[in-house]
């Protein structure tokens, strides 16, 4: 296909069909998720299960790829997948509006090859990445973009190598809990942030499931480039049999 030729060009074309064939399952489609959907549409990936409860809002179109005057008060899903359509019309869509714990989360991963978490919530989070453990679905997971500013500290890796990211170290404490340890990639930031200083409670937010909790600042390019990083990996999941390009593989090791 024309459109992913230059895809083609730079990791293969066995690599493009590996890509078209895969199944991958987005969970939230805020700031990391949205970038994460965006990438994986571009790159040719032929089915995207996308899944998020909540509505667009005025407060997310600082961050977020579908929050759009169009789109406002809509279902994110909804807007994800015209966003996916516009890219590639021949990409398998199924969305799902609903809250991700432990009632919904077996039935979510069904049939799918690869998870990219960017799911906000502590304990949809720690239940999804304890679910995918046991199921040994490939996963790659977003720890906190909100609060920081800075690029150049970011990192990939064992979830059991995060480090410094408050978030991360919550998951970490709420999976160990349940046996999991490690063997789920983590996208991560080793800047330290004051949380306190950039976050107050929203009168205008309501939450209809999970627990109230203050709003963070934040910024576009850091909830991108955890997006784009998230899909990366995602993508050298789906390539793992195949022969990967070094510079991939060179980018987990290194600093963004």
């Amino acid at each position: 296909m024309e459109k992913f030729s230059r895809t083609g060009l730079l990791l293969g074309e066995s690599a493009v069909r590996r890509l078209g064939e895969a199944r991958v399952g987005v969970f939230g489609l805020g700031g990391v998720g949205s970038y994460a959907v965006e990438t994986l549409a571009r790159s040719g990936v032929g089915y995207l299960r996308i899944i998020d409860f909540d509505t667009v809002k005025y407060s997310n179109f600082n961050r977020q790829l579908f929050a759009t005057e169009e789109t406002v008060n809509g279902m994110k899903v909804d807007a994800a997948e015209k966003r996916i359509f516009q890219i590639n019309p021949e990409c398998k869509v199924e969305k799902r509006a609903v809250f991700v714990d432990e009632s919904t989360v077996g039935e979510l991963l069904e049939g799918i090859d690869v998870v990219v978490d960017a799911i906000d919530s502590v304990s949809s989070k720690a239940s999804l990445l304890v679910a995918v453990s046991q199921a040994q679905i490939s996963s790659v997971t977003s720890m906190g973009a909100a609060a920081r500013t800075d690029p150049f500290a970011v990192r990939v890796g064992d979830i059991s190598e995060s480090s410094v990211c408050p978030l991360a170290r919550i998951i970490r404490k709420r999976i160990h809990r349940r046996g999991v340890y490690t063997g789920i990639r983590c996208v991560y930031s080793v800047e330290q942030v004051d949380t306190a200083s950039v976050s107050q409670y929203d009168k205008n937010e309501t939450w209809d499931r999970g627990r109230e909790r203050p709003s963070l600042g934040s910024i576009s390019y850091m909830t991108g480039i955890f997006g784009l990083i998230t899909a990366h990996e995602a993508i050298k999941l789906i390539l793992e049999s195949n022969k990967v390009p070094q510079s991939m593989l060179q980018c987990s090791r290194e600093s963004v």
